[in-house]
């Protein structure tokens, strides 16, 4: 079985890795569909299609959606107006999905047409603040207030939630941190959502609060119906948490589930993303093998992806190898940033766009980097053209930040190399350039503040929205107290109903604790018993053995005697050990039993040889019985059949596999018989009421009723004379 087991494991292994393999290289496909209403056609909006592999979509007005998949993928349609629908990719084809039963009407089944009208249009004004989210933020939270205008004074909170969470999305991307976590806090508040939770953990980190993730997040995990992406983010988003707290054991753990779930479903740019952090994550902690091997997983897994990843991934590379002053490595490293940089579409400028931050990736920045890799090495020719190179680039992008600091580099190597002339021509151009950058940073700060002035006035807006939405949530809940007393007094007759009923299933728990008590009574009332029969049981085979080891002095036989005494105290101290239990397993009993027999062999070797027969098939591990159960049974046969016997005889012990779960063991012995025996007693003998069998008797008895007829055992005549006796147990596994 065993055996079995471990072959189907390297199946399923084998097929686990095959499936591996082949959704690596799976076809990768675009997939455009609908969804709607079966009866009449009707566009569904905002159902979210989902794939196992991580992608996201939700549908349009028109009820129409367009995701990444591959060959092989399951999709997964959500929405709280039907039961989630699923259909596994098998070609490029369009999926139609029909909703069948799907109506625009309310809940009392009167049309819903103004509410469904409202809700399209909050869902329009949203998408709208998405479009201009990046390039127009003034826009954007303009859509974002008229969309909570559209949802009306008592807006439902789940649309509420959409727009506070969009709202936050919005400041997040330009960076103001606490007006994004106002806005999550409100949307939580409204809805609570994972994915809502997750962005708000994502921006405490931003904001360097990295104890208040912490404290969001963790709840999170214990929650079992996230979809693998979501996880994955939760799992990275802690390990970012622990990062920023210096608890790099604990970011590596975090970081390396993510991985885990990651690699289990086959989302390749989180597997990118993780490697990539992880490595960071040993980088900070100074552990720098186990940070390159992991950067360099990243390095393998972000050339499948999108050039703009993969540059940001030998961007942090580089990085590293100029951390650890390997500066060959961080050149060569660089060198390929710069080649693929220029095979990259040209698109405008983030820098021109004042979007971009200091480690955005461009040009001129990477070349600014390799020449300051080659000042350090003192190699100054080499570092010459790629600093002309960025500033020209500089120029070409206007960005005054590099353009300045690539100057002011070209300034100091010149000035190393002795060629003062330059060094001076240069240091005035870099004089020019910081004082144009200081006029543009203060059209910056003004722009700020005025920046700041009508983020402050439209947010005040969307608080006044959100304060008439409460007083109006307050006045609808004035009006449904009333409603709320009269069904109090309804509610009331409700309880006396209950208290009644209540009263009825007491009353049942209580005959049926009444009754359970009985059971419990008579079950201790047995075990008491059987405790009473099994102390009088070894009293009985110790004064037995004893008079054995008395023969054998009386004999002056002292080496026997004290082989005897010896294997007679092994003996005892098993039995003593099972004394208190009601069952042991199979093996113990007949390691007794075998002990018992030899012990009596060696007293009366000239009466009787003996066997013991095992059943191969027979588990013995697997059977228990009342310890010392056959033992008596085996006594008898030696003392009162074997023992008178006049030539010598023979004893055979056979255990016999006579079903699944049920085992049959023999006790057969070719003695004078019950009969004879009994004709041979000393009326001293007849006198002594024998105690032993039926002790035996007894605790089967009771073991039966206790365990359900587990033990059957029965006597007969082995000779139709009446000579020998045939013991049969019928032993049943639990």
């Amino acid at each position: 079985m065993n055996q079995l087991k471990y072959i189907l494991s390297l199946f399923i292994l084998g097929c686990s890795m095959v499936f591996c393999q082949v959704r690596e290289h799976a076809v990768k496909v675009e997939i455009e569909g609908s969804v709607k209403g079966m009866e009449n056609h009707k566009p569904i909006r905002g159902v979210e299609v989902t794939t196992n592999s991580g992608m996201y979509a939700v549908t349009n007005d028109i009820g129409g959606f367009k995701i990444n998949a591959s060959i092989g993928d399951e999709l997964v349609f959500t929405s709280p107006e039907f039961e989630t629908v699923r259909h596994i990719i098998k070609s490029d084809e369009d999926v139609d999905v029909l909703v069948e039963g799907y109506s625009e009407t309310n809940l009392d089944g009167s049309k819903n047409s103004d509410s469904r009208n409202s809700v399209s249009m909050h869902r329009t004004y949203l998408d709208s603040a998405n479009f201009y989210k990046r390039s127009d933020i003034a826009k954007s939270i303009d859509f974002i207030t008229r969309s909570i205008e559209e949802l009306g004074e008592r807006a439902d909170k789940k649309q509420l939630a959409i727009s506070l969470t969009v709202l936050g999305e919005v400041y997040q991307y330009h960076r103001q941190f606490d007006l994004a976590i106002t806005s999550y806090k409100d949307a939580l508040e409204a809805n609570k959502t994972s994915r809502t939770t997750l962005l708000l953990g994502r921006t405490y980190i931003l904001n360097n609060n990295f104890e208040e993730a912490e404290r969001i997040l963790l709840p999170l995990v214990d929650i079992t119906d996230m979809i693998p992406y979501q996880r994955i983010e939760l799992f990275e988003i802690l390990g970012d948490a622990y990062a920023g707290m210096d608890q790099i054991d604990m970011a590596v753990t975090f970081y390396e589930q993510g991985l885990t779930v990651a690699k289990k479903n086959q989302i390749t740019p989180k597997m990118t993303d993780l490697n990539s952090k992880i490595g960071d994550a040993y980088a900070k902690g100074d552990r720098l093998i186990e940070a390159e091997a992991y950067y360099g997983n990243s390095l393998k897994l972000s050339s499948s992806l999108a050039p703009e990843r993969a540059v940001q991934e030998k961007e942090k590379v580089a990085d590293f190898y100029n951390q650890r002053s390997q500066y060959v490595e961080e050149i060569e490293m660089r060198k390929k940033i710069g080649d693929e940089l220029k095979r990259m579409p040209k698109t405008e400028s983030e820098v021109s766009k004042g979007l971009a931050n200091f480690d955005t990736i461009t040009s001129q920045r990477n070349n600014y980097k390799i020449a300051n890799a080659y000042i350090v090495q003192d190699q100054y020719d080499q570092a010459i053209p790629y600093l002309k190179q960025s500033i020209e680039e500089a120029d070409v992008e206007n960005d005054l930040v590099v353009q300045k600091d690539a100057t002011r580099k070209l300034s100091e190597v010149y000035k190393y190399r002795g060629e003062y002339s330059k060094a001076l021509e240069t240091l005035q151009e870099y004089a020019a350039l910081v004082d144009t950058l200081y006029v543009r940073k203060e059209q910056e700060i003004s722009r700020a503040a005025r920046f700041n002035r009508e983020i402050a006035a439209k947010q005040s807006r969307i608080s006044g929205l959100e304060q008439e939405r409460e007083l109006s949530q307050s006045k609808y809940s004035l009006a449904l107290t009333e409603q709320e007393l009269v069904e109090r007094s309804n509610r009331m007759q409700q309880w006396i109903i209950y208290s009644l009923i209540l009263g009825l299933v007491l009353t049942g728990l209580a005959a049926f604790f009444f009754y359970r008590s009985n059971q419990q009574q008579k079950l201790a009332n047995n075990l008491l018993a059987l405790k009473s029969l099994r102390s009088q049981m070894n009293p009985h085979f110790i004064f037995n053995a004893l008079n054995s080891v008395n023969n054998f002095i009386a004999k002056s036989d002292e080496r026997s005697a004290n082989r005897y005494l010896s294997e007679f105290s092994t003996l005892m101290r098993a039995v003593l050990e099972n004394s208190e239990e009601d069952f042991i397993p199979l093996a113990k009993e007949l390691e007794l039993l075998k002990l018992y027999t030899k012990l009596e062999h060696s007293r009366f070797s000239d009466k009787f040889d003996y066997e013991i027969n095992l059943d191969k098939r027979i588990d013995v591990e697997a059977y228990w019985i009342p310890p010392m159960l056959l033992q008596p049974y085996i006594e008898n046969a030696i003392w009162h059949g074997l023992r008178y016997k006049n030539e010598k005889g023979y004893l055979r012990i056979a255990l016999n596999q006579k079903g699944p779960d049920t085992v049959e063991i023999e006790i057969v012995d070719n003695g004078i018989g019950r009969k004879r025996s009994a004709e041979l007693k000393t009326s001293n003998q007849k006198r002594q009421k024998s105690k032993g069998m039926g002790n035996i008797k007894r605790r089967i008895a009771i073991l039966n009723d206790m365990y359900k007829d587990k033990v059957d055992v029965s006597i007969s005549d082995l000779e139709t004379d009446g000579a020998g006796t045939k013991v049969v147990f019928t032993l049943k596994k639990d």
